[in-house]
């Protein structure tokens, strides 16, 4: 067997380790294929992109290379701290650039750890740039970016490198983000203990690091951006379409000014570390403003920050642009004009609901109607309508924010959500006495939450009267349009996912969808998300059921008999149709392959 030294083309070593992996049963021809497809179309090492798809850890690949190929295994973090004359041997941008690390000079020779010791290239390249004889020895990823970390002091973005990257990103030195609304804060309040550790420079680069961090999550279409303290790192990531992605991180000696620069931001109180603290930023980037939404908890290594973007643009949808299958959209229009009655909308965090809500009450938004919204916290302002910020701190509960609209005159009234007995039985009353009600609750299902509104200890009877119509709703991610290919399986795989024989096409063999991963994409396969929905219509027979206290199942069964079409129903609906993948109806709705 040849060893994988002796060749010099990175796709041919590559594609070397790949046959190994398979022979030796870590990994399948499939996952091999996906895995060297993208290696080949990102560049990215096919090691790191065995590990990022959760194929194979980072340290069971470094023992695998170390066994196969010959390179002696290091582990860093035992050896003492690299002297400096070593360190200056290389570059510090090469060392970030190629990820690795010299650790030692003697004899004329260069050694130096990587993860990924088939990269040729950047072996290459190493002695070309050092004219010394390089020889490599394999460490882990963590070990190499620790030591890295301890050497150097943190990984980019630097504060000099975040302003020149917000230049390319937008307009000016600001990244095209300009703060709408904040707080004035004089130059000693911006300044904590945190300020003696970096530069003066540096501190002056940390507006372009926030700006950098805020414009990137945009353009990317994220809708979180977290930002998480560790013993000796800083953690960034974005939840794009759902999913939590790592983004390059500032160096962990940036963290207070960081989220003092968030806290001044937001006109929050930058001395108060031991509480959490919440907050609202508007911005501009660009032409587009958006409303961030700014979460401050304490943790043992930091503040953790969480932000949530609120596009007005995304939210303000078209109903009939929310993925409703055309039965369920056509009775949901038609309760959202009932003149009275509860409407729930219900499902995990995350799930959409209040994308649906805000959808709906912008549908509904007249001059001729009076539009009143209980929220914690008003996620987004709409136009013309009248939205109100609970606190309980201040006795402005739900509940209490009910009662007083009651005396406002209104048509249709919001609530955020229906935590507790108090607020269902307001909310019934309201419905009761003409006034069309909108709310969330937390169940799986449409059926599930008549059981838990009767949990609440409320008249069953009450509750058949007065509830209309439940929407449960997930959200599933689409394919990539620009990476989108096809493939074919027996048609009776989709029993596994537990479509019904009678939905099921005639032919022997389906067409399904998934996307490959390209750049549109960041190599994910996935772009956008659309929503999978199960309607609840309360007609006469359900509304016996539930004054008869039926079970969940039971009230279920009746749905089913008159049409209402599941969750998994309306996901596997997505998928024939091409807008969705197998594995995501499998992860969204809990569905199974054998």
């Amino acid at each position: 067997m040849p060893a994988l030294k002796e060749s010099t083309n990175p796709i041919a070593i590559s594609a070397r380790l790949g046959e190994l992996l398979v022979s030796e049963g870590h990994l399948t021809y499939e996952q091999l294929h996906e895995c060297m497809d993208e290696h080949k179309k990102s560049a990215r090492a096919l090691s790191t992109v065995i590990i990022d798809k959760g194929y194979l850890s980072s340290e069971k690949i470094v023992e695998f290379v170390s066994q196969k190929c010959g390179f002696k295994f290091v582990r860093l973090a035992d050896r003492g701290a690299i002297k400096k004359d070593v360190l200056k041997m290389v570059p510090e941008k090469m060392v970030r650039q190629k990820f690795i690390l010299p650790i030692q000079f003697a004899d004329d020779q260069l050694t130096v750890a990587m993860c990924d010791p088939l990269n040729v290239m950047a072996v290459d390249e190493i002695r070309i740039t050092t004219g010394l004889k390089v020889n490599v020895v394999i460490t882990p990823e963590g070990d190499l970016a620790d030591a890295i970390e301890r050497a150097y002091g943190g990984r980019e973005p630097s504060s000099k490198g975040a302003a020149e990257e917000a230049k390319k990103l937008g307009a000016g030195e600001d990244g095209g983000l300009v703060v709408q609304k904040s707080a004035e804060k004089s130059a000693d309040e911006d300044e904590d203990d945190s300020a003696t550790q970096i530069s003066q420079e540096e501190q002056g680069g940390i507006i372009q690091i926030v700006n950098l961090l805020l414009v990137r999550a945009v353009k990317c279409k994220a809708s979180d951006i977290h930002i998480e303290p560790y013993q000796k790192t800083l953690r960034v990531r974005y939840r794009m379409d759902g999913v939590l992605y790592e983004q390059p991180s500032p160096p962990k000696k940036f963290l207070n000014a960081i989220v003092s620069r968030l806290k001044i931001m937001a006109s929050l109180d930058i001395a108060e570390r031991r509480r959490p603290q919440d907050g609202r930023i508007k911005v501009k980037i660009g032409e587009k403003e958006v409303d961030l939404r700014i979460s401050i908890c304490p943790c043992t290594s930091g503040e953790k920050v969480v932000i949530r973007i609120m596009d007005s643009a995304a939210t303000r949808l078209d109903i009939s642009q929310l993925g409703m299958d055309p039965e369920n959209l056509s009775i949901f229009n038609k309760h959202i004009k009932d003149p009275h009655g509860i409407i729930l909308v219900t499902g995990p965090t995350g799930s959409g609901k209040s994308t649906t809500l805000y959808s709906t009450l912008h549908t509904l938004n007249s001059p001729d109607v009076n539009i009143m919204t209980a929220e914690d916290p008003v996620e987004l302002v709409l136009q013309g309508i009248n939205q109100v910020h609970c606190n309980a701190e201040i006795g402005l509960t739900f509940a209490s924010a009910l009662r007083s609209f009651l005396r406002q005159d209104p048509d249709i009234i919001m609530v955020g959500e229906i935590r507790d007995q108090e607020t269902m039985t307001i909310a019934i009353n309201a419905a009761l006495t003409g006034h069309l009600v909108f709310s969330t609750l937390h169940t799986n299902d449409a059926p599930g939450a008549v059981t838990r509104i009767v949990m609440m200890d409320i008249d069953p009877v009450l509750i058949s009267s007065a509830l209309t119509m439940v929407v449960a709703q997930r959200l599933v991610r689409t394919i990539c349009k620009d990476c989108k290919e096809s493939y074919e399986v027996e048609t009776q795989w989709l029993a596994n996912l537990g479509v019904p024989a009678k939905q099921r096409p005639e032919t022997p063999k389906v067409t399904l969808y998934k996307g490959k991963g390209c750049e549109n994409c960041a190599g994910t396969g996935y772009r956008g998300r659309v929503g999978i929905h199960e309607v609840l219509e309360i007609n006469d027979n359900i509304r016996e059921l539930i004054s008869q206290k039926a079970t969940a199942m039971a009230i279920k069964d009746a749905a089913l008999k008159n049409g209402m079409i599941t969750l998994e129903q309306s996901a596997v609906r997505k998928l024939l149709s091409g807008l969705t993948t197998a594995e995501e109806v499998i992860r969204v709705t809990g569905s199974h392959t054998s």
